[in-house]
Order: C-alpha cells, then sequence, then structure tokens
C-alpha cells in the first residue's frame, strides 16, 4: 500500500467492540386519512366559518338582544289590540264619540204582566187597560241624576192636589181637578229627577178606566194643536213642537208635544201628553237657559216603550 492510503486508514477510528442493539419493532406511522369520495352530482362541502371576531361576536350579540325586545313588544302590543278590540269605543281613552245629549239611562225593562192578563193593546184587552202595577211602568231615572223625592207620594201613589200644583193659574187647576174627577181618574204614580246638566224632569202617569176616558179628556180642553189648553208653572206661551222627530214617536201611543217659544223667562218648558191606554201620561222638563230638545224626545221615547 502506498503511503496516502495508509494515512486514510489511521483517520478512520476503529469501531466499538459492543454495538448499539437494533430495535426489535419499527415505529408505528399512523395512515394518513383517506379524504371522503365525492359522488357525482353532490354538493361540495361547505368550507369552514372561522370565528367572529371579537367585535362581530358583540355585534351579534347586540342584535338578539334586540330581536328578543321587538318579539317581546309586538306580543305586548298583540294583546293591547286585541283588548281594544274586545272594548266599546266610549271606553277607550281619547276613541270616546263625542255625546249627542242624550242621557245614560239603566236598561228598561217591562214589568211582568200577572197571569192570564193581556198586554195593553192586545186584540183582547179592548180596553187598554194596564194590568201591571203603574208604579212599575214609571221610567226610571238616569244614571247620576238626583231624584225628586217630592213626587213619590204616599206609597208611591200621588195626591191629585200635588199634580194640579204643575199647572199655573188657579183658576185653571180648580176647572182640570172637576175633569179628572169626572173621567173617573183612579190614581196618580209619579216620578221625577234634575239630571246633572240641570234639567228638571216630571213624569205623571194618571190612569182611567179604560181608553175611551183618556181620548175624551185629552180631546176635550186638556189638548189642543196649537197650545195646550191648561198653561204650565213656569211656561208662558207654548206652541205645537213641530220639531219633534217621527222616529221618536210610538205608533199605538199618540202623542202631543209642546215647546216654550221665545221670549221665554229663567228656565224654558218642554211637555208632552202620551195617550197610552188607559193612562194619560204627562211629562214635563224645565232648565235654566234652554230645555235641550235630544233628552225631552229621549225620555218621552223610552216612557213610550214602557207604556207599549
Amino acid at each position: 500500500m502506498s503511503e496516502q492510503t495508509q494515512d486514510q486508514r489511521s483517520t478512520v477510528p476503529p469501531m466499538s467492540e459492543e454495538a448499539p442493539p437494533l430495535p426489535t419493532q419499527a415505529p408505528v406511522v399512523p395512515p394518513a386519512p383517506r379524504e371522503a369520495p365525492v359522488l357525482p352530482g353532490a354538493p361540495a362541502a361547505p368550507p369552514a366559518v372561522p370565528a367572529p371576531p371579537v367585535k362581530d361576536r358583540r355585534r351579534l350579540r347586540a342584535v338578539l338582544r334586540w330581536t328578543a325586545a321587538v318579539v317581546v313588544f309586538a306580543v305586548a302590543g298583540t294583546g293591547t289590540a286585541y283588548g281594544i278590540t274586545r272594548m266599546d269605543r266610549t271606553d277607550v281613552p281619547g276613541l270616546a264619540t263625542a255625546s249627542d245629549g242624550r242621557w245614560d239611562y239603566p236598561e228598561i225593562v217591562r214589568p211582568p204582566l200577572p197571569s192570564g192578563s193581556p198586554a195593553p193593546f192586545a186584540d183582547s184587552n179592548a180596553a187598554g187597560a194596564h194590568h201591571a202595577d203603574l208604579r212599575a211602568l214609571l221610567l226610571p231615572a238616569p244614571r247620576g241624576a238626583r231624584e225628586d223625592k217630592a213626587l213619590r207620594g204616599t206609597g208611591g201613589w200621588l195626591a191629585k192636589k200635588d199634580f194640579l200644583a204643575e199647572y199655573a193659574r188657579p183658576q185653571d187647576r180648580t176647572e182640570l181637578a172637576q175633569q179628572l174627577t169626572d173621567h173617573g181618574l183612579r190614581h196618580i204614580a209619579a216620578r221625577g229627577w234634575t239630571s246633572q246638566d240641570g234639567t228638571h224632569t216630571r213624569i205623571y202617569l194618571l190612569q182611567f178606566d179604560t181608553a175611551a176616558v183618556v181620548d175624551d179628556l185629552a180631546e176635550g180642553k186638556l189638548l189642543q194643536y196649537d197650545s195646550p189648553g191648561y198653561a204650565l208653572r213656569g211656561a208662558g206661551t207654548s206652541v205645537f213642537d213641530a220639531d219633534f222627530p217621527i222616529e221618536a214617536r210610538n205608533d199605538d201611543i199618540p202623542g202631543t208635544y209642546y215647546v216654550e217659544s221665545k221670549p221665554y223667562g229663567a228656565e224654558q218648558v218642554r211637555q208632552a201628553y202620551l195617550r197610552a191606554g188607559d193612562v194619560l201620561a204627562v211629562v214635563v222638563q224645565s232648565r235654566k237657559g234652554a230645555a235641550r230638545a235630544v233628552p225631552f224626545q229621549q225620555t218621552v221615547t223610552l216612557q213610550s216603550e214602557l207604556l207599549g
């Protein structure tokens, strides 16, 4: 060997007498995950959505809170709207219909008839007799009115002199008293009140034996076309009320209506005479300044309904 070869060999370190042991098992390498086969026509998997930044998450939470609030208000609003639809218009603040002047009367109910008794205008009741208690046929006072206890009378029956006190002239009271006696007046039921607008109402129901007697009394001196036969206390010149509407009249109960004409004094007076079978009803209303037409018409109409 040459000197160069010997020098190269001399530079190689000698091998150790004990070689390191070989591994008995090769390390296990997990297989690479296989991709799911893509079927023809199948949609590609959506790409992974990265988590929103912190600011976006805060914005999302705010949107959810507002959405929940809107839902709550919507449900509450629906309930309120349903409640309003279940209420009368006059029960809703701000939506009440302006009053046309009518009074708030309680429910009007006719009293029951005695067993086997006909109604006053039944074909079998030629006399037009009212068999129900006359006191129960009086119109009740409207809500909020102050009752006139002086008209209750004794046991609900008013003395004839107290009814005659409605008329102004002494000679008229004397003459009318004789007329009532001659026509066989049986009894008088009366009721009165003062409403919240200051109107004083008086209703008198005078009962006789038959409807024919009532017609004879009314067609005599008591009622005239252009003015009443006897002037009421506090009333000046009263004339026929041509403005009393036809719709407010009862076909079974003829009525004659008067109103005090201008100029009148401190009060204006309205009056009506209703012939309801064996009953003559007298309705009087007076009020300082002017007696309003609407409550007068309403009162007359409802009293007619009770007597019908």
